[in-house]
């Protein structure tokens, strides 16, 4: 259903999300016409859908500017939403992976056709943002395409597989057979993918029905993260998903463990 079929109340709950979504790149303070022309709507809708958000608390204006900013219910529900997922357990572990690799370590999580990691090194610690990437062109995201859920594996339900760099995977006919590659490898690569100079290795933190609850990955250069290195990083980071799997999944979730 599109925004013009939806009823009146559901178009206005559809454009108020979109308002919100306008911030998701970091893009700090936005002017009612900077969101009329982002929602391609006129300048008094945006402006009345965000004096409606001010109100709520999920938008803030500044009122020398008169521009606007994400306000305190969108903090709250954020931190709410972190810890009820308990993804804030994983920060210690995730501090001695990089620790012990030398390399940035991350936890994500899909969101869309974006892997959104939340916590780890690439979290800014002034602002708590994290990294928003596209799948494809990501170790993250093709772990999270990889093991995805029912009903999440259609990779034409992606976005345009947009080139990031000239190496990335941009035809779904090949991103199909790489995450072939990386299920029987059980680890994905980015090997300057999405940006030039960076090698990130990926694993999967799986639930009981081999599911990719979040994706772990560890990120440094191609002259650290080398392939005759490779099986020793994968060797940390796969024990750090493991322990992530205790941590974040209820146990009626967790996968069966054998004893050796």
């Amino acid at each position: 259903m599109t925004t013009t079929d939806a009823p009146a109340g559901a178009q206005a709950v559809t454009r108020a999300l979109g308002l919100l979504h306008c911030f998701r790149d970091n893009a700090g303070e936005l002017s009612a016409s900077d969101l009329a022309r982002r929602m391609e709507l006129s300048v008094s809708t945006s402006h009345r859908l965000a004096r409606t958000l001010v109100a709520a608390g999920f938008l803030e204006q500044d009122r020398r500017t008169a521009r606007y900013r994400l306000g305190p219910s969108v903090a709250e529900l954020g931190q709410l939403s972190l810890h009820q997922r308990g993804l804030h357990r994983a920060a210690p572990e995730l501090a001695a992976l990089s620790a012990a690799t030398a390399a940035t370590a991350d936890l994500a999580i899909r969101s869309g056709g974006h892997a959104v990691i939340l916590v780890g090194g690439s979290v800014q610690p002034s602002t708590g943002l994290g990294l928003r990437r596209p799948l494809h062109s990501t170790a993250l995201g093709k772990v999270l395409l990889a093991w995805a859920r029912p009903g999440e594996d259609d990779l034409t339900a992606l976005p345009p597989l947009a080139a990031q760099t000239d190496r990335t995977i941009v035809d779904p006919v090949a991103l199909a057979a790489e995450l072939t590659l990386v299920r029987a490898a059980g680890y994905a690569l980015n090997d300057g993918e999405s940006a030039y100079g960076v090698r990130t290795l990926g694993v999967p933190v799986l639930d009981a029905a081999g599911h990719a609850h979040s994706a772990l990955a560890v990120r440094s250069t191609p002259d650290v993260l080398t392939d005759a290195r490779l099986p020793w990083f994968l060797s940390r980071a796969r024990a750090c998903a493991e322990a992530l799997e205790v941590l974040l999944l209820a146990p009626n979730e967790r996968r069966a463990r054998t004893l050796d």
